[in-house]
């Protein structure tokens, strides 16, 4: 392991997440004139966690000042896997120093309780991974939540939904070095790039990122009076990166808009798709998207989860007016604007919400907790196993079949028309599969042992559902979706949970994030040895 490399590239990285918090700071001062203390306290903490930055930026370029500048895989890996833990404890700084709240007291509803440091993490790792999972109860109270911070705490999805070392990559550039971290840290099965060169790749990535941010809070400006430049830019930074955090209690349902809805539910489709792929379709070659299978299964499993929960759902969204003279035709589109964006929303792990599907028919509510698994497409913002992941389980799982009851046939697999080539990814995708679901069960059962039942009882849920809220509450942060079922619902959130669960939460985020194996690898006393 070449440790001063490492070091010297996570310096640098330190020095980014400093000069990013910079933006928040000017947040802090339209909100003087409501809450001029906390204003102030949140201003000194990001100016604060910037020096932090800064100086543990230059301490690890002084370790590796003499280091040799040829990355090799594994010390990619340890770059992208230590960049996230280190990313999460200086994301966590500005709500730690700032004594940012998280519930108002029950006793005294003008003061507040602090986010403890396990708040921090969480909130810090929820964002930089784009969960969107939170512990901030009020997010409204200005006494609670310093403006600037709140900034911050979208900021997070713009990194994490960019992608750290995508972002180094592209404003640095490292040669071979930059490819190694580029593939280290790209989500899903690897696929062609938009062009050859790895940083041309990631300027690519990173303009149609940015791109995409500003055209959708230009629109959502001018779509709604409460959408100002604030509210705009934390709900594209939020929807673009498939994270999920609003600057509402209530979610984009704060804004009780179709047009709203609709908006931010076509960019969240856009933000699940491969960037490869958009960026074909932007220099004129539709027809790549036509022709892509993940592309169709993703939009193809988006409607038929749609169509079906309406189906089995319809009249549970609104109550039909007796003066309307085409009531079901309006219980159609009323039941089409909530399930197609809470459907889009788990689907693409983005977690905002129109609805509260917990209301919802049990088996809906089965169907958005099996689609929690799906995810995006490789190569986008979004979280989840990914639905090539999935096509690729389904031609397997089926060539495995024919070969019970046909040992003597070998058939190439296919993705559309093309072969794979790769002769280990039938092994890879089967282990992927097999791991998730180990992780999973694990940490389900963890969760169940070391929850105890009273944080059910104290936010009026039943204690009954226990096993099924913690499932749940794995799946919503293992897969980087953020809401999950009953006691971590649309309307409920991670405030409750214990340390201990809150750091089982911060691990399986980061598991999802970095798609398993950067983040296992450092557990492995081997990864570190030099040999």
């Amino acid at each position: 392991m070449n440790y001063p490399l490492v070091a010297r590239l996570l310096g640098v990285l330190c020095w980014l997440m400093g000069i990013t918090m910079l933006f928040s700071v000017p947040w802090a001062f339209p909100a003087m004139g409501v809450a001029p203390e906390f204003e102030r306290a949140g201003c000194f903490a990001l100016l604060a966690s910037m020096v932090v930055c800064f100086a543990t930026g230059a301490l690890l370029r002084w370790l590796g000042r003499d280091a040799k500048m040829h990355l090799f895989r594994k010390e990619a890996m340890a770059v992208v896997g230590l960049s996230w833990v280190l990313a999460t404890v200086l994301g966590a700084l500005p709500f730690w120093l700032s004594g940012t709240c998280r519930e108002h007291l029950p006793e005294d509803r003008s003061k507040g309780v602090p986010m403890s440091v396990y708040d921090c993490l969480f909130e810090s790792q929820s964002g930089f991974s784009t969960t969107g999972a939170t512990v901030i109860t009020d997010l409204e109270d200005t006494k609670l939540v310093p403006r600037s911070i709140l900034f911050w705490r979208s900021s997070t999805h713009f990194l994490g939904g960019l992608g750290i070392i995508v972002l180094f990559v592209a404003v640095l550039g490292q040669g071979s070095a930059g490819k190694a971290l580029m593939r280290a840290e790209m989500p899903g099965p690897s696929k062609e790039g938009s062009q050859e060169r790895m940083q041309h790749t990631a300027w690519n990535f990173a303009a149609i990122y940015v791109a995409l941010n500003l055209i959708l809070t230009v629109i959502l400006m001018l779509e709604s009076e409460k959408m100002d430049l604030f509210n705009a830019l934390c709900h594209a930074f939020g929807t673009m990166a498939t994270g999920g955090f609003s600057t509402y209690n209530d979610s984009v349902a704060a804004f009780d808009s179709a047009l709203v809805d609709y908006t931010i539910m076509v960019f969240m489709i856009i933000a699940g798709m491969n960037f490869a792929l958009i960026y074909l379709v932007l220099i004129g070659r539709w027809q790549a998207m036509w022709k892509d299978i993940e592309w169709r299964a993703y939009l193809g499993g988006m409607a038929l989860v749609t169509f079906a929960i309406m189906a089995m759902s319809l009249g549970t969204y609104h109550e039909f007016d007796p003066n309307d003279k085409i009531p079901w035709l309006r219980e159609i589109g009323i039941a089409f604007r909530y399930v197609s964006f809470q459907v889009v929303s788990i689907m693409t792990t983005t977690g905002y919400g129109t609805h509260n599907f917990d209301n919802w028919h049990q088996l809906a509510r089965a169907l958005l907790f099996l689609l929690m698994f799906v995810g995006g497409c490789a190569g986008s913002t979004g979280g989840g196993i990914k639905v090539i992941r999935h096509v690729l389980f389904v031609k397997i799982l089926g060539m495995e079949i024919e070969r019970s009851y046909h040992p003597s046939v070998v058939r190439p697999l296919k993705l559309g028309d093309n072969v794979t080539t790769d002769p280990e990814l039938r092994n890879q995708i089967l282990l992927y599969f097999g791991l998730v679901a180990f992780i999973f069960m694990l940490s389900w059962i963890t969760l169940v042992a070391i929850e105890p039942e009273h944080t059910w009882t104290e936010v009026g849920q039943p204690v009954e559902n226990k096993l099924i809220d913690c499932a749940s509450a794995v799946t919503a942060t293992m897969n980087n979706i953020g809401p999950g079922l009953g006691t971590v619902g649309a309307k409920q959130n991670y405030a409750n949970f214990e340390p201990l669960s809150k750091l089982l939460f911060i691990f399986l985020m980061m598991l999802g994030r970095l798609e398993l194996f950067a983040v296992l690898a450092l557990l492995l006393p081997g990864f570190w040895r030099s040999h």
